[in-house]
C-alpha cells in the first residue's frame, strides 16, 4: 500500500515534491472512501490530480514509471558501451544550466511494516541511497541498509549475511536491486523490491506503438477464462451492447470476437478492436482494475477521463471504494463533474501549477482554507487553487 512518493528534480519538478495519500483525522466525511491499515493511521482509497495542459500532472505518473524503471533495470547492464539504467531515466528540470542530482523516495506498507526506500542519483552514479524499515506494531524504526559513493553501510539485521557483497556493487546499481538478484535468507529486498514493482502504470503512451494489443493479447484471455462473469457484468453495466465476448487462439494470433443483438433479434459477432476507443479503453481500465483489486496493488492513471463519460468515470472509481481490497487509485484528469465534496475528501483531490519558468508544483486542496459550503468545482475554475490554464485574449483574424 502507498504511504507517500516524493521525487525532487525530475521532470518538471525541480524543487521537493511529495505525493501523500495519509488521510487527515480531522476530515470526518466519507470514511468508506478510506483505508483501515489497523493502526492510528488510514490512508485513501483514490487521489485525483487536476491541472492545466502542460502543467506537468502526467509527470506524476511518469516519474512512478522511471523510479520503476531504475529499480528494475539498475542491475541488468553487462556491456561495457551498453546505456545504464541511470542514464536512460535521468531527466532533470530542463530550464537551468547546470544538471543537478535526481531523487526519489517512497513510503509503503508491506504486512505489518512500513518501509522507506529512496536513492539520489545522476547519468554516472548512485549518489546516495536508503532504506528504512518500521514495525507497525511496535513504532520501532530500524535502518537496513546507507549508502554513499565512499561506502554501504548495512543495519545489524542484515549486515553479517550483506557485508560479503558490499565491495561487488557497481557505482550504477542500486543495492535494491542488487540484493534482490541474490538468494538470502532475508526477505526484506525481495519485500521491497516486489512491493514497489507491483504498482501498476497507465501513461498516455501505453495506447501507443501497440502495447495496448500486446497487454491485451497477454492478458485478457485469462481474464476471459476466470472471471468472465465479472467482465460481463462490467460492460452491461456501462452500457456497451456487448452480449459475449470470446476469443481464438492459434499459432500466429489471438482475435477477441464481441457478440452484438441486432434490431431483429439475431446475434451478430464484431471484431473486439472494431470496437469504439472508449469501450476498449474501459475493458483495459478493467483488466488493471481488477487486478489492482484482487492483489492490493496501486494504479497510476494518466488522464483517466480521456474518451470516457463522467458517469463512466464515476464508475471505475467506484471500483475502488466498493471493495475490502487495499488497491488504490491515483489519476490524472481534466474532468470537473466529479470535483465535488459529495464525492471526494479534501484530501483526495491535488492540483498541480506551472509558472512562468516551468517549474510545476503540487499541492492538495487540504492545503487551501476551504469554507464548508464551497463548491470544489467552482472555486477551482474561478483559479482559487491553481491548476488551470492562463488564457489570454486571442482573435482569429480573418483570410483575405
Amino acid at each position: 500500500m502507498l504511504v507517500q512518493f516524493t521525487l525532487k528534480n525530475v521532470l518538471s519538478f525541480k524543487e521537493e515534491t511529495t505525493l501523500d495519500m495519509t488521510a487527515i483525522n480531522a476530515y470526518k466525511e466519507h470514511e468508506c472512501n478510506l483505508i483501515d491499515s489497523g493502526n492510528k493511521e488510514k490512508f485513501v482509497r483514490v487521489a485525483a490530480i487536476y491541472g492545466a495542459n502542460a502543467s506537468g500532472k502526467s509527470n506524476i505518473c511518469m516519474a512512478m514509471d522511471y523510479f520503476q524503471g531504475i529499480i528494475e533495470e539498475s542491475f541488468n547492464n553487462v556491456g561495457i558501451d551498453d546505456e545504464t539504467a541511470i542514464q536512460k531515466y535521468y531527466e532533470p528540470f530542463s530550464f537551468e544550466s547546470k544538471d543537478e542530482n535526481s531523487e526519489f523516495q517512497i513510503v509503503l506498507i508491506v504486512d505489518n511494516y512500513e518501509y522507506k526506500y529512496g536513492f539520489e542519483y545522476n547519468a554516472e552514479c548512485i549518489v546516495t541511497e536508503w532504506l528504512y524499515r518500521k514495525n507497525l506494531q511496535t513504532s520501532r524504526t530500524s535502518t537496513i541498509f546507507e549508502r554513499t559513493t565512499e561506502k554501504v553501510q548495512f543495519g545489524f539485521s542484515v549486515k553479517k549475511e550483506c557485508d560479503v557483497y558490499k565491495e561487488q556493487i557497481p557505482k550504477e546499481t542500486l543495492v535494491l536491486s542488487f540484493f534482490n538478484k541474490l538468494i538470502m535468507k532475508t526477505g526484506i529486498f525481495k519485500d521491497v523490491f516486489s512491493g514497489i514493482m507491483d504498482t501498476l502504470i497507465v501513461t498516455t503512451d501505453f495506447w501507443e506503438e501497440d502495447k495496448f494489443d500486446k497487454l491485451l493479447v497477454r492478458i485478457f484471455p485469462q481474464v476471459i477464462d476466470t472471471d468472465k462473469d465479472g467482465l460481463m457484468e462490467f460492460l452491461t453495466a456501462i452500457d456497451t451492447g456487448i452480449q459475449n465476448i470470446e476469443y481464438n487462439e492459434n499459432e500466429k494470433k489471438v482475435t477477441f470476437i464481441t457478440f452484438h443483438k441486432g434490431k431483429d433479434g439475431n446475434i451478430y459477432p464484431l471484431n473486439l478492436f472494431y470496437e469504439s476507443e472508449g469501450t476498449l479503453k474501459s475493458i483495459m481500465f478493467y483488466i488493471h482494475a481488477r487486478l489492482a483489486i484482487l492483489y492490493d496493488k496501486s494504479l497510476f492513471v494518466d488522464e483517466l477521463d480521456n474518451q470516457l463519460h463522467p458517469l463512466l468515470l464515476k464508475f471505475i472509481i467506484d471500483l475502488f471504494y466498493h471493495s475490502k481490497s487495499k488497491a488504490q487509485l491515483i489519476y490524472t484528469t481534466h474532468n470537473t463533474t466529479l470535483l465535488d465534496k459529495k464525492f471526494f475528501r479534501r484530501d483526495q483531490i491535488w492540483f498541480v501549477q506551472k509558472d512562468e519558468f516551468g517549474y510545476s508544483e503540487l499541492s492538495a486542496l487540504s492545503d487551501f482554507k476551504v469554507r464548508s459550503d464551497a463548491s470544489f468545482e467552482k472555486d477551482y475554475l474561478a483559479g482559487v487553487y491553481g491548476g488551470i490554464p492562463s488564457l489570454k485574449e486571442f482573435r482569429m483574424k480573418e483570410g483575405k
